[in-house]
């Protein structure tokens, strides 16, 4: 693991800052444009120069896809148990439910609608959300504590409540239970190695699992 100069983790805190602040600057106060696409064309340009590709951030061809496909799996049926089991009962006591993203009413018996939103969350939010939170903010975090394994679960930490913030319209429920999701994903991605892939295919199928639900009506 190559030592960061004084100088790479000031400007992996500064690439922090900027990143944090559009997070909040679009999901809570509108400002800016969507927060995702940014992080995500930032991301590939960061570290494409400055680490030299993007295998840097866990894109790469992982040694076993048998591994890699269990491990996601595993991931999001951790994140689906918990938040059935652990974390709605537990933000009903204080919150109202979490706020569904907007036309997924629609999706319930409608094969087309649940096609369009299956293409939408394996693109936008599986590789874009992956890319952008734990492939490139995660590992500019780690960065600012010199890349040890304090600072990447550290950084899991931070990039997590960002995660939260990022699913501000879903309320305070909601945010907590994307923070969880963040988590889980974070964890995931270190202790696979910084294989992105785990979290790519574990963010995609934890929303197919719900836009499934949605189309049989199983959420209602």
């Amino acid at each position: 693991m190559p030592n960061l100069s004084p100088a790479q983790r000031w400007f992996s805190l500064v690439e922090l800052v900027v990143g944090s602040a559009m997070v909040i600057a679009h999901n809570v106060y509108h400002v800016i444009p969507n927060e995702v696409p940014i992080l995500f064309v930032m991301g590939l340009i960061s570290l494409r120069l400055r680490d030299g590709g993007w295998t840097a951030m866990g894109l790469r061809w992982p040694v076993s896809w048998r591994r890699t496909i269990l491990f996601a799996l595993a991931t999001a049926a951790l994140r689906i148990l918990l938040s059935t089991l652990v974390v709605d009962p537990l933000t009903a006591r204080f919150w109202p439910p979490a706020i569904a993203p907007s036309g997924t009413d629609q999706i319930t018996g409608h094969v087309m609608v649940a096609l369009r939103w299956l293409g939408i969350v394996w693109t936008f939010a599986a590789f874009g959300e992956e890319i952008g939170y734990r492939g490139y903010l995660l590992n500019r975090a780690a960065d600012v504590g010199g890349r040890s394994k304090a600072a990447y679960w550290a950084g899991v930490l931070v990039v997590a409540v960002l995660f939260g913030y990022g699913h501000y319209y879903k309320g305070p429920s909601g945010m907590v239970d994307s923070g969880m999701a963040g988590l889980l994903l974070g964890g995931a991605y270190v202790l696979s190695g910084r294989n992105l892939w785990v979290c790519i295919l574990a963010h995609g199928f934890i929303d197919t699992f719900g836009v499934t639900a949605a189309f049989f009506g199983w959420d209602s």
